[in-house]
């Protein structure tokens, strides 16, 4: 263990072995700090908050902070950080607003710098937040999901497994799991191809991917036909996660960029200037 002689660390905290902990750092009484766990330097980690092994804590983090409410809670929950995460610069994640509830974060995540979790946030196995990300309260992030640089996540949204956001999106509705968010339009663009096969996923798995993302998007079914469809054409498998995923949430589901089925674009002429025309509009197609 190495606590350099400029570090605050309270009695109270509870250190494993191999801990080290840099000039200017502090670390509040109750914290749980595991085996191996780096805090490099003037990082701060507050009462009611645990990690787990092996997580390095750059400059400038405060995990475990209080929650931003306006109501401030007189006793908050906590915060449990998993195994081997990094922490970059000026990260915040804030404990759970009520006692009994946790802001629960997983392992071999990475946090760039300014990024925030917000109180009562989930975030799973091996999520990426890039640079100034944020996530409201009760915010959940599956699995290997990877948020773009200033993307901002609405209070109570949840964005599935393995999905991509891209820079500067609004995800003010709930985002499935492998599909790509656009940064420019905050839609569904797509698949996360490059996501999916970075995680090993069969040809076959691939295959159901891309037959359920054309039963949600382009079918033209009715929602509660969608969802049979899905439950009777995918019962197991990555495209089985769907079904599951569609049947839960609060904030209704991120719709697709493309052109809904049967619609033509016209460009509509203004007539002030003959020479210009109008932003496109979108009229259904008769006949």
């Amino acid at each position: 263990m190495s606590i350099h002689p400029l570090a605050v660390v309270s009695p109270h905290a509870e250190l494993g072995t191999g801990v080290r902990i840099g000039p200017f750092c502090v670390v509040e009484a109750g914290v749980v700090l595991g085996d191996g766990c780096h805090l490099v330097g003037r990082a701060t980690v507050k009462s009611g908050t645990q990690l787990g092994r092996d997580n390095l804590v750059l400059e400038g983090t405060v995990l475990g902070g209080m929650p931003q409410h306006v109501h401030m809670p007189e006793h908050p929950g906590t915060t449990e950080i998993g195994d081997s995460n990094v922490f970059r610069e000026n990260v915040t994640v804030h404990r759970a607003l009520e006692a009994g509830h946790v802001t629960r974060i997983g392992n071999h995540c990475l946090f760039m710098v300014n990024s925030h979790a917000a109180h009562d946030c989930t975030v799973q196995d091996n999520v990426v937040l890039t640079n100034g990300t944020m996530l409201g309260g009760h915010v959940e992030i599956g699995q290997r999901a990877y948020l773009g640089g200033g993307a901002a996540v609405h209070q109570f949204c949840r964005v599935g497994r393995m999905a991509m956001i891209g820079g500067l999106a609004r995800v003010v509705q709930d985002v499935p799991p492998f599909v790509t968010l656009d940064g420019d339009t905050s839609q569904v663009v797509g698949l996360n191809k490059v996501g999916l096969r970075r995680a090993g996923m069969t040809q076959r798995e691939v295959m159901d991917l891309k037959s359920a993302y054309r039963v949600i998007y382009r079918s033209g079914l009715m929602w509660q036909e969608i969802l049979d469809t899905l439950q009777l054409e995918f019962p197991v498998g990555p495209a089985s996660e769907f079904a599951e995923f569609f049947s839960g949430g609060k904030r209704g589901f991120v719709h697709e960029r493309r052109t809904p089925p049967g619609a033509i674009v016209r460009l509509r002429r203004d007539d002030a200037d003959d020479n210009s025309f109008a932003l496109p509009e979108v009229e259904k197609k008769v006949g």
